[in-house]
């Protein structure tokens, strides 16, 4: 049950990447695949609520997401973590990922979309350069690519929540 898990998730992975925009991908570490089944339940949690409405201070699917509201949903859910409301608070948890060839699927991803080097919003790692997040107002959950400009810019950091991952 497992391997078939890991099949779907990788073919919707592959599924969704191909319907987004033709991108440069960033290279895949050598430890990609690699990652606990609590990632798993994470990443199957955030890719499933891919078109969920945007909503400022939103955290539940019937509500719709901001993007600190959508990271805490799915950890609650999916891992049975409490994470903290903000995406600041967020930023302070976890173990630093150092390297962006080194990010694994479940690993947090902290953006400073206003400028300066403010963490101002967030989304998790699914693999293969992108990640789920809820980006703004008359938006909707998506499926992002780190390799965009916007977001190279923008990036700050990366922490891992997930023991083992």
């Amino acid at each position: 049950m497992a391997n078939f898990t890991r099949f779907f998730l990788l073919g919707l992975i592959a599924l969704l990447s191909a319907c987004a925009s033709d991108v440069q991908r960033e290279p895949v570490s050598a430890a990609a695949g690699v990652y606990s089944p609590v990632a798993e339940d994470v990443l199957i949690r955030a890719i499933g609520l891919v078109g969920t409405p945007y909503r400022y201070g939103g955290n539940t699917p019937d509500s719709g997401f901001d993007c600190s509201g959508l990271i805490g949903y799915v950890y609650r859910d999916a891992a049975g973590i409490s994470l903290p409301r903000t995406t600041r608070a967020m930023s302070g948890m976890g173990v630093p990922v150092l390297a962006r060839n080194a990010l694994q699927p479940g690993d947090l991803l902290f953006f400073a979309t206003a400028g300066g080097r403010t963490v101002s919003h967030a989304g998790i790692y699914v693999g293969e350069g992108r990640f789920v997040h809820a980006p703004s107002s008359g938006g909707t959950v998506r499926l992002d690519s780190l390799s965009n400009t916007y977001w190279t810019k923008s990036y700050l950091n990366a922490k891992r929540i997930l023991a083992g991952s």
